[in-house]
C-alpha cells in the first residue's frame, strides 16, 4: 500500500494545480485526502472543508501560501506526516522550523514534478 497524502488548499476548479496534483496522486495509486474551501469531489476524492483527524497521513502537500498555512500548523503537527511538500508558492521558513523541531521531513518541491519523475 502507498503511502496517503493530504493534500491541503484542494480546489475543484480545473485549472488549479492542487486539483491535477489530486488526479495524479489517483493515477498512481496513492491513497488521498483533501481539504479545501469549498465540498465536492474531485477524482473520486471528496474534499473536506473542516480539519478531519485522518490517520496514517505520510505526506501533507501544501497549496496555500504561508500566511494561511499559520491556522494549520498545529493540525498539520497532530497527524505527525512524516513529510510535507511545499509546492511552489508556498515556501514557508517559519513553518519548515517548527516541523524540524517536530523531526517532520520537510520537502520545497513540486508534487507533480515528483510522481512525474518518480521521486515522489
Amino acid at each position: 500500500m502507498k503511502k496517503k497524502t493530504l493534500v491541503i488548499g484542494a480546489s475543484l476548479k480545473e485549472e488549479r494545480y492542487a486539483n491535477s496534483a489530486i488526479k495524479k496522486l489517483k493515477a498512481n495509486n496513492i491513497p488521498v485526502v483533501a481539504i479545501g474551501l469549498k465540498k465536492g469531489v474531485v477524482a473520486g476524492v471528496v474534499i473536506d472543508t473542516e480539519k478531519v483527524s485522518y490517520e496514517d497521513i505520510d505526506t501533507v502537500t501544501l497549496y496555500l501560501n504561508p500566511k494561511r498555512q499559520e491556522e494549520y500548523y498545529n493540525y498539520i503537527l497532530s497527524l505527525q506526516p512524516k513529510r510535507v511538500v511545499f509546492n511552489p508558492g508556498t515556501e514557508n521558513r517559519e513553518f519548515v522550523k517548527l516541523l524540524q523541531e517536530n523531526n517532520i521531513e520537510s520537502e520545497i518541491a513540486c508534487t507533480l514534478v515528483l510522481l512525474a519523475t518518480n521521486q515522489y
